[in-house]
């Protein structure tokens, strides 16, 4: 990780949050993306504090012209792009499809799908340029497991699933590495979302079931390197007792 420059959507909480500040423990340079300015001003003012590279750049990932500025920052400041995490994503609002508000379930199409697209579109000339790159897209189960009142989300997932796959037959023979990442259940606010909506069985799950999202950060590093490589063009899941012990992290309980 060492000076290797990460950016990292959706950083102003959760996962994203996480894999920042782990990442830059190592010693990457990371560019933190989000819509909350000020939350992801803070966290890279705290990670400087610490010692670490950290740059903070407002982007809304549905928009095109906004990621095109967040690659353009990053550039400017670091000169290349090696990783890119896309980690932004919404679930809310949680119904069921007759219920569904059109325009909310287009919003999470938005972010889900075409931001993946967009970061990806924008970040993969560079990294040709540069003869490589690593992108790692957060995947879910729900790409295979329909789960009622997550009509968006699952579609969304199934989709960057999909996305996963045909990068990684279009790229990887020109030195980019292009892999998702199904973490299963995190103790991030979207599970509290979740459980408040009462829809589905993962509703049901009792908070302290759910991984820690520094979990997460770790396995994104591991996949960051070429020791993944059988896992490009699809997803590594830290619900498999196997992926765990590779990273030495506990089996499920």
């Amino acid at each position: 990780m060492n000076n290797k420059t990460v950016i990292i959507t959706g950083a102003s909480r959760g996962i994203g949050e996480a894999t920042a500040r782990y990442l830059a423990a190592k010693g990457a340079r990371v560019v933190l993306a989000a819509r909350s300015g000020k939350a992801i001003a803070d966290i890279a003012d705290e990670i400087r504090a610490s010692g670490g590279w950290a740059h903070a750049v407002i982007c809304d990932v549905a928009s095109l012209d906004d990621v095109r500025k967040l690659v353009a920052v990053t550039l400017e400041q670091t000169g290349r792009i090696d990783i890119l995490v896309n980690n932004a994503g919404l679930i809310e609002p949680i119904a069921l499809l007759a219920d569904s508000d059109p325009d909310a379930w287009n919003q999470v199409i938005d972010v889900n799908i075409k931001g993946v697209y967009h970061c990806m579109r924008l970040c993969i000339p560079q990294m040709l340029e540069q003869c490589g790159g690593t992108i790692i897209n957060i995947s879910s189960g729900a790409a295979h497991s329909p789960l009622e009142g997550w009509s968006h989300y699952c579609a969304t997932k199934a989709a960057v699933f999909a996305l996963t796959g045909v990068a990684d037959k279009e790229y990887r023979d020109q030195g980019i590495r292009v892999l998702g990442l199904s973490p299963g259940t995190v103790a991030t606010q979207m599970q509290h979302d979740i459980r408040a909506s009462g829809i589905n069985p993962v509703s049901k799950l009792d908070f302290g079931v759910h991984i820690p999202p520094e979990w997460v950060a770790q396995a994104i590093e591991w996949l960051s390197d070429p020791q993944a490589d059988a896992y490009l063009g699809t997803d590594f899941s830290l619900r498999a007792d196997e992926s765990r012990a590779v990273l030495g992290l506990p089996k499920q309980g």
